[in-house]
């Protein structure tokens, strides 16, 4: 009867280990909401220059980031976003002009097989800069 037992609460405690590994990783929101600490948000524009942009980064079925200098520029996709996989995506931007603006797409492709992994319809470019505490 022990051995049964045994087995049993082996087999819940490696049932229950993918669900607490899980509830420690963190959403796509929280981690937004860690990189925006110390950040308040500006005005939404339709278009960033690509050029001035220095790094990007996805954020989990949410929001791709855009550096430029200090600033982050949020942009929340319209259509899309469920596809975002800040581990495996690679963003493809085909740019007619300098900007890329809320009306653009970017293909997703897998960063180990490169093969089409889907695509982003863009929204509008949140940024968000530092506040100034000291001024308080």
């Amino acid at each position: 009867m022990r051995p049964l037992i045994a087995t049993i609460l082996s087999a819940a405690m490696l049932a229950a280990a993918p669900a607490a590994v899980a509830k420690d990783r963190p959403t796509g929101e929280e981690k937004l909401a860690r990189m925006l600490e110390g950040r308040a948000a500006g005005e939404p524009r339709d278009c960033i220059t690509l050029s001035s942009v220095t790094s990007s980064q996805v954020v989990d079925k949410t929001a791709i980031v855009y550096r430029v200098g200090s600033t982050l520029w949020v942009n929340r996709p319209r259509g899309g976003a469920e596809s975002l996989d800040g581990d495996d995506n690679i963003l493809v931007t085909k740019l007619t002009g300098s900007q890329l603006c809320s009306i653009d797409t970017i293909q997703l492709h897998d960063r180990n097989s490169h093969m089409y992994a889907g695509f982003v319809s863009l929204g509008e470019f949140v940024p968000y800069r530092k506040v100034d505490t000291a001024a308080k």
